[in-house]
């Protein structure tokens, strides 16, 4: 079984950064993704952030120059650094482990994290 642990959430004003943080723990053999969601209230969950394996990433245009995504394959963590917040970011984060597989032969499976609230303030 895999864990994802969130931590970083908050509030901060508008314009003021936040870094989230997500670790994986339990048994990985591999995975293909790692990325961040955002869900609003009464909205739907939405792609902010992914990370291949090789390393590409891709971001939502709403935050792209403003979010970086990274990892340390060493620990199986990766991060979300936000910029320049703004209050429409304000939202629950769910890091996702995408394809992770515990085995050569064992089936791909997404993990999710809890979600960590990050509210901006205006």
């Amino acid at each position: 079984q895999v864990q994802l642990v969130e931590s970083g959430g908050g509030l901060v004003q508008t314009g003021g950064s936040l870094r989230l943080s997500c670790a994986a723990s339990g048994r990985i053999f591999s995975f293909n993704t790692m990325g961040w969601y955002r869900q609003a209230p009464g909205k739907q969950r939405d792609l902010v952030a992914t990370i291949t394996r090789g390393g590409s990433t891709n971001y939502a245009d709403s935050v792209k120059g403003r979010f970086t995504i990274s990892r340390d394959n060493a620990v199986n963590t990766f991060y979300l650094q936000m910029g320049s917040l703004k209050p429409e970011d304000t939202a629950v984060y769910y890091c996702n482990f995408g394809a992770v597989r515990i085995a050569w032969n064992s089936r791909a499976v997404d993990y999710w994290g809890e979600g960590t609230l990050v509210t901006v303030s205006s």
